[in-house]
């Protein structure tokens, strides 16, 4: 889990010149974008409200990950 020193951190570095990636095929109005930070960090984003960004330490963001693909997030019908 991340200290609080560090997502401070994380939410004072400059994110201005980073580059955002989203999937290919997703619609340009509303996609959601992912931008690689310094120390294997994450910033993401929805492309219809670019200014709210939320930021992941590299250890969130692994757990993130890991729990997307073993399913934890799948909705049930």
């Amino acid at each position: 889990m991340a200290t609080e020193r560090e997502k401070e951190e994380l939410y004072a570095m400059d994110i201005s010149g980073v580059e955002w990636l989203s999937a290919p095929d997703s619609p340009a109005e509303e996609r959601v974008e992912i931008a690689h930070l310094p120390g294997g960090a994450i910033a993401m984003r929805n492309s219809s409200d670019p200014d709210t960004v939320l930021r992941y330490t590299a250890a969130e963001w692994e757990a993130f990950v890991l729990g997307a693909r073993d399913g934890e997030f799948d909705l049930k019908s």
